[in-house]
C-alpha cells in the first residue's frame, strides 16, 4: 500500500543562516588550529632569546617552554576536533533533524561558556599579572616574558575570535529558535511515514 509525498518544503532562511555560521566557524577553527602551530616556533626562539637576560636557568626556561608547547598543541587539538563537529551539525541542520538541532543548543551554550571564560582569562591576565613569592622571582621573570614572545598581533586575535566565537553560538542558538526553524523542524517530525494499523483476522 503506497501514500502519497508531500513536496517537501524548502528551508527556512534562520536554519541555512545557521548552518552557514556553523561552516563559516569550522573553517575557521581549522585555520586557527594551522596558524597555533605555524606561530609556535618563532614564539619558542623568542622566548629563549628574550630568557637569556634573566635570572632563570636553563631548566627553569625549558619548563616553561614545554608549557608553551602543551597548550599550543592542545589548543590546535581542540580547534581541529571542533572543525568537524561544527560541521556535522550544520550537514545535520540542513537535513532537518531535530535531534542535531538539541545537539547544537548544547554545543552553542558550552562554546559561549567556553568563549566567555577565554576573554576573561585574557582580560584577567592583563589587568592582574600572575604575582609569584620572592623565592620563584626568576619564574615570574619568564612568565612575563611569555606575552611579548608571542606576535604582537596574537593576542589581540586570540581575544576577537573568542568574542566572534560567543557570538556565532549566541547567533546559532537563536536563529534555530525562531518560529519559521520551529515548524520547519516540526514538520519533518511529522512526515515520518507509519505503518497502517494491523487488525486481527474476522472468525469464520
Amino acid at each position: 500500500m503506497s501514500y502519497p509525498e508531500s513536496a517537501p518544503a524548502r528551508r527556512p532562511a534562520a536554519v541555512l543562516s545557521a548552518a552557514t555560521v556553523l561552516l563559516v566557524m569550522a573553517v575557521a577553527a581549522l585555520a586557527y588550529a594551522v596558524v597555533d602551530l605555524v606561530v609556535l616556533g618563532a614564539t619558542v626562539d623568542a622566548f629563549r632569546s628574550a630568557a637569556r637576560d634573566t635570572s632563570a636557568g636553563p631548566a627553569q626556561i625549558d619548563d616553561v617552554v614545554t608549557l608553551l608547547r602543551v597548550s599550543a598543541v592542545l589548543s590546535a587539538v581542540v580547534a581541529a576536533l571542533s572543525a568537524p563537529l561544527l560541521g556535522g551539525l550544520a550537514l545535520g541542520l540542513l537535513a532537518g533533524r531535530n535531534g542535531v538541532r538539541v545537539a547544537t543548543w548544547v554545543v552553542s551554550g558550552l562554546g559561549l561558556l567556553a568563549g566567555c571564560c577565554s576573554v576573561a582569562v585574557v582580560v584577567g591576565e592583563r589587568a592582574a599579572p600572575l604575582q609569584l613569592g620572592s623565592g620563584e622571582q626568576s619564574l615570574a621573570e619568564l612568565l612575563g616574558l611569555i606575552g611579548d614572545a608571542y606576535p604582537s598581533w596574537w593576542i589581540p586575535l586570540n581575544a576577537g575570535l573568542s568574542v566572534a566565537q560567543g557570538l556565532g553560538y549566541l547567533v546559532v542558538a537563536t536563529l534555530l529558535a525562531l518560529p519559521a526553524a520551529n515548524s520547519w523542524f516540526g514538520r519533518h517530525r511529522s512526515t515520518t511515514p507509519t505503518a497502517p494499523p494491523m487488525f486481527p483476522p474476522a472468525p469464520h
